[in-house]
């Protein structure tokens, strides 16, 4: 990755490899207990690829899956649009997948080896529309197809910065005083954080 970007490079114990979140991603972590939703982590996959591939048709967009590999895909020709990392501990998850709403997806290319892709071609929602698409858009198409992939019936939070919804000191700290980016120290590393 070329330096004075202003990336940070964070390592994580989600699977994949390397990635790249940044502004312009709708980015969902589902925290999911998967003895309520089948002990099977490649279903899990395969039910996060389904909601993305929902998420994508209200925009219009055949979402589809390529067989070997994680992800969802634009095809003719091959184009990945949203990247999946899971980690799964006692059966609950945490990670899950990012849709690449609107931004510049030269970094997956020119920066790292996304999901360890060599060649791959990345694009996003606005390219594909050719119009400009912000995450608040996707956001609610998304909610909508995690909840209905899973099942789940979702409720609104309170607006804020969240501190009041997990009243922990760490949280409060972490807020005032984040800490300054880490060196890499591995070789799964997340290249930003949106």
């Amino acid at each position: 990755m070329p330096h004075g970007l202003g990336v940070e490079v964070v390592e994580t114990d989600r699977g994949g490899r390397s990635t790249y979140h940044a502004p312009g991603q709708l980015v969902c972590y589902p925290i999911l207990d998967l003895n309520r939703h089948g002990r099977d982590v490649r279903k899990y996959c395969r039910d996060l690829e389904q909601a993305v591939i929902e998420t994508l048709s209200a925009f219009d967009l055949e979402g589809a899956r390529i067989d070997g590999l994680t992800g969802v895909w634009l095809r003719d020709p091959d184009r990945k649009i949203a990247s999946i990392g899971v980690h799964i501990a006692r059966w609950v998850t945490t990670h899950g997948f990012a849709l690449n709403v609107d931004l510049d997806p030269a970094p997956f290319t020119d920066w790292i080896t996304a999901c360890g892709l060599e060649g791959a071609t990345f694009t996003t929602i606005a390219a594909e529309l050719e119009r400009p698409v912000t995450v608040a858009q996707a956001r609610p198409h998304a909610a909508r197809a995690v909840a209905s992939v899973f099942d789940l019936a979702l409720e609104e939070l309170p607006a804020g910065d969240g501190l009041d919804l997990w009243p922990q000191p760490v949280h409060e700290r972490v807020v005032r005083n984040p800490a300054p980016p880490k060196e890499p120290r591995g070789a799964e590393q997340v290249a930003a954080r949106s």
